[in-house]
């Protein structure tokens, strides 16, 4: 069986507050009129491209609120899950009661050149010797750009709230690579 790599950030499930949280214009950032609607939305839009044997990256920042709604809701989530910590993440909670296959601080695919993590890092650590630098998969950033730079923010508010797939984030970094190192 062939499976399928899908990444995503700041679902926040649950979250009633971001909601209410504005951009610098003061456009709501969330377009939905309640919980339930931003909860539903993110489940139909990540099983409509996650099937049952695949792997999602959750880069961190999943759930607020209740644990018991969450522990209700999260399995209605097609895939196996890995979750690269974020820094609203209850790291303990998370990593009890199966909700995710691994739990890590970041993930580096040298197959794919990418490193994902919740918060964008120092161009610094993108680079190790003899080998071309890596193009960070972020969020925490939420509807803001990416610095400029290898990155490629991956919040749930700019991937209009649907997983994206590891090879389009590959494509993303070898044609920023082929733009910018030599």
């Amino acid at each position: 069986m062939s499976r399928d790599i899908w990444v995503i950030s700041d679902t926040h499930l649950n979250h009633e507050n971001i909601l209410d949280f504005r951009d610098e214009l003061g456009n709501r950032i969330r377009p939905f009129s309640s919980v339930k609607e931003m909860n539903d939305c993110i489940l139909d839009r990540w099983n409509s491209v996650v099937k049952a044997g695949d792997i999602v990256y959750h880069l961190g920042d999943v759930a607020f609120g209740s644990k018991e709604d969450f522990k209700t809701l999260w399995p209605k989530f097609n895939g196996s899950k890995r979750l690269v910590v974020g820094n609203h993440d209850d790291v303990k909670f998370m990593s009890s009661g199966g909700f995710f296959k691994k739990v890590s601080m970041w993930r580096v695919f040298t197959e794919f050149g990418l490193i994902f993590t919740h918060v964008p890092i120092h161009q610094s650590g993108l680079y190790t010797p003899g080998r071309k630098g890596l193009f960070n998969i972020h969020g925490h950033i939420h509807h803001n750009p990416s610095p400029e730079g290898p990155y490629f923010n991956v919040s749930s508010e700019v991937i209009n709230y649907t997983p994206m797939h590891i090879e389009d984030l590959q494509l993303y970094g070898n044609q920023w690579r082929e733009q910018n190192e030599s």
